[in-house]
């Protein structure tokens, strides 16, 4: 998934695919006592297992509020980290690090789907008793109304869910429903209907999503507003650009949280995040201990001090599966002309990019990242800027005017700035865009937005399958006027079609095979120019047990995992 809007990602993911956290404010580690009420809201999960202090108040930041702070719509690092503990879906990830984060486990349903009708029908019963974080019911046909929601907010992860029969006609006419999910209220059966087999939709169920949410939450972006929560925390203030706050769930002790015991309760009490702008502000606010987290990593100029510093203590790398890359808009010129994609291509040096991100990024030409089912490495376009301005000759286009876009976080601001320079030696007059990190995603996006040319972007995986970088990134049928994800705009019609067949399938050797084949394909078109993997990390004060957090490879950091020391 697209997933960091630094990264992220993490990004998801999911990716990442990453939330907040923060000081012990109020208390810091002494404060975190464990009262009546709190060692109640572990019901869920074992609340102690790290040896740490039960409660509290953890204080985080962001240098940037995610795309979304709505579970259908968000698709950044950003907003999954920030609700992963607010909203479960049916089927969850489980909260664990590595290969072990990215297993299924039941979430809302009472176990694992049975899969019938030629792997086509998927049958689940909802657990009893579940309660929304303002009391009221969690139904059955809340699932249903939460996938229409993602159709009804045009959610870039709407092409995720239009196998479901119904659900592309549904996307066109916003009426009617989607008839290929039913559900019985009173049993909480939910019966889920697709054209075709998807190898994928397991996980697709676990994403953020298909969360359920009230009946009556409205069809439109509810950042200033979340709807009410599933999980073990509740988001009491959000507040977008600013910050947001968290308090515990008051029905996961006495209702969820006792039947969904393989899903964490969380350590502390509240959770208080706040944006700021400066990352090396963040980094000093660590350090003094007023801030407890942080969601992005130290500014480039700061990375190797606090790696050196504060590694093993209170700092972790941790590696991702994500691709960075510079996508280029093949519906209009110049990028329509495959020999100037060819030559942007050459012209980007993996290289120079690596000491732009100070090492956080290991270079890479190809779509699938190194971790990836099906990655195999391949080169392309081995650095040469002569080759490259040899193919813009060729191509005939001469002082065009190009736009390129990028957002204010470092190193992402930076990277914008060296492939503005890379295209001016092409030859080309470029003006560089560099946006609010809050709202980049969402603007590039729009189809309709004017000088849609070229720009940065990330993509951190969903979940651990191909498919997650082809399907919506790719895939010219996943193209939308909002919420888009495929922002070169790619569409050929051979590539969608293997794209769609491979989706069928389940992952095994030979469909591995074949999408080392499909990233090859897509390179040869010249569809993006990527340059690298990127590595994040995990930063937290000197009173946060660093040893219990978990990072997840779809979500990044748990927050349901740190808690204070003793």
């Amino acid at each position: 998934m697209r997933k960091l809007a630094i990264f992220l990602s993490i990004a998801v993911l999911a990716a990442i695919s990453a939330v907040a956290l923060a000081a012990c404010g109020g208390g810091g580690s002494g404060s975190g006592t464990t009262s009546e009420s709190t060692s109640e809201s572990n019901a869920g999960g074992s609340a102690g297992e790290g040896g740490g202090s039960e409660g509290g108040t953890l204080k985080g930041a962001y240098t940037s509020f995610p795309d979304y702070m709505d579970p259908q719509i968000s698709y950044t690092a950003e907003g999954w980290t920030a609700m992963r503990p607010v909203y479960i879906p049916l089927l969850a990830y489980k909260a664990a690090p590595g290969e072990e984060g990215a297993e299924i486990i039941p979430g809302l349903a009472k176990e694992m789907p049975k899969i019938t009708n030629g792997d086509k029908t998927y049958t689940m019963f909802l657990r009893e008793g579940l309660k929304y974080s303002n009391g009221e019911p969690i139904k059955a046909g809340d699932f249903k109304y939460a996938v229409e929601r993602c159709f009804l907010t045009n959610s870039g992860g709407s092409p995720f869910y239009t196998d479901i029969v119904g659900a592309e006609q549904f996307a066109k006419t916003k009426k009617g429903g989607i008839s290929g999910i039913k559900v019985n209220e009173k049993t909480g059966e939910i019966v889920i209907n697709l054209e075709k087999p998807q190898g994928t939709f397991l996980n697709e169920l676990a994403l953020m999503f298909v969360a359920p949410v009230p009946q009556n939450t409205p069809n439109e972006d509810q950042s200033a507003s979340p709807p009410p929560a599933s999980g073990p925390y509740m988001i009491t203030k959000s507040q977008p650009g600013r910050g947001w706050d968290y308090e515990r769930n008051p029905y996961w002790a006495k209702d969820n949280g006792k039947q969904m015991t393989e899903i964490p309760s969380g350590h502390v009490d509240k959770i208080e995040i706040e944006v700021n702008r400066n990352q090396s502000t963040q980094v000093n606010d660590i350090e003094s201990g007023k801030l407890n987290w942080i969601f992005d990593p130290p500014p480039t100029d700061r990375y190797q001090e606090v790696k050196e510093k504060f590694e093993g203590t209170q700092f972790k790398p941790e590696p991702t599966i994500s691709t960075y890359y510079f996508w280029m808009n093949q519906t209009t010129e110049p990028f329509s002309n495959k020999k100037v994609r060819e030559a942007v291509n050459y012209a980007v040096d993996p290289a120079a990019l690596e000491r732009i991100y100070t090492g956080q990024v290991v270079g890479t030409q190809q779509i699938l990242p190194p971790g990836m089912p099906g990655y195999k490495k391949f080169e392309l376009f081995p650095h040469n800027m002569k080759k490259a301005k040899e193919l813009i000759a060729e191509s005939g286009v001469k002082d065009k005017e190009i736009t390129v876009w990028t957002d204010t976080e470092s190193p992402n601001n930076d990277a914008g700035t060296y492939y503005q320079g890379v295209l001016k030696e092409l030859g080309f007059n470029v003006e560089l865009k560099i946006l609010n990190a809050d709202n980049y995603f969402t603007v590039i996006g729009n189809t309709s937005t004017p000088n849609l040319d070229t720009g940065w972007a990330d993509w951190f995986e969903d979940f651990p399958h191909p498919n997650d970088f082809f399907d919506i990134l790719l895939n010219g049928e996943s193209i939308q006027p909002t919420n888009n994800q495929n922002f070169s705009q790619i569409n050929v019609k051979p590539l969608n079609e293997k794209i769609n067949k491979l989706a069928e399938e389940q992952l095994g050797p030979q469909q591995e095979s074949k999408y080392a084949e499909l990233d090859e394909e897509f390179m040869k078109e010249a569809t993006w120019a990527p340059y690298g993997t990127r590595t994040l990390s995990l930063f937290v004060s000197e009173d946060i047990n660093l040893e219990t957090a978990i990072w997840n490879p779809t979500f990044e950091t748990e927050l349901t995992s740190l808690e204070f020391k003793k």
